[in-house]
């Protein structure tokens, strides 16, 4: 199989169709068909589009906020489909994170006697034949947008990217510790016997500005 089984270099296209449109016949046919599955069979709340370079089915911001964990601006990836230099690619993330859907998965793929060539979550395919086209469809069904997504947490959700915390401004970090130095208790007592001082330094004042042996019957 050559490089032309793959889309062209530089034009990478923005949509299902025009990826479908820049493969040979053949890699066309099978891809369409194994899309049409994916589609017929998955969450709805999942959306398709591509992701990665791939047709892809994604769960959207809008269904689970937080995004993928390995960069939270992408949305999570549920199933991906790519044709390789040598091979058709079934990337089943969704089923990669639960060990016992994956499990059942394995079991009647090889129930039907076709060869399973599998890494961990990709399937590789070079033909419609390969593939037991019910048994994917079955395993899309069976795994909803909120059972994928528990699993998913479960397994990476310590792991995702938290955005680092502001700092606070310097004039707003100053203003804070000017707050917090006036409501010490240290500071209470300063501020009181300051005040105390100013009150005594009046009365003082006061005394000294009458004349030595002035009454009142003098004033």
């Amino acid at each position: 199989m050559s490089d032309a089984a793959k889309p062209t270099q530089g034009d990478k296209p923005t949509t299902p169709k025009e990826y479908l449109d820049r493969l040979p016949p053949d890699r066309r046919k099978t891809i369409a068909a194994i899309r049409k599955t994916i589609n017929a069979r998955r969450d709805k709340r999942t959306k398709e589009g591509i992701q990665y370079g791939m047709i892809g089915w994604m769960v959207p911001h809008s269904v689970f906020p937080a995004g993928y964990h390995c960069d939270p601006a992408q949305p999570l990836p549920f199933v991906s489909v790519a044709s390789q230099k040598n091979h058709i690619g079934i990337y089943l993330f969704c089923l990669y994170t639960d060990e016992e859907a994956m499990a059942r998965f394995v079991e009647e793929w090889n129930a039907t006697g076709k060869k399973l060539d599998m890494g961990k979550s990709c399937i590789r395919v070079k033909s419609l034949e390969d593939l037991p086209m019910d048994v994917l469809g079955d395993a899309i069904a069976r795994m909803d947008c909120d059972t994928f997504i528990a699993q998913y947490e479960s397994r990476w959700g310590a792991s995702r990217k938290k955005p680092a915390a502001k700092r606070p401004s310097k004039k707003a970090a100053e203003k804070k510790a000017a707050s917090t130095r006036a409501t010490t208790p240290t500071a209470k007592k300063t501020a009181k016997k300051s005040a105390g001082a100013k009150k005594s330094s009046k009365k003082t004042s006061k005394k000294a500005g009458k004349k030595p042996g002035q009454s009142r019957e003098g004033r």
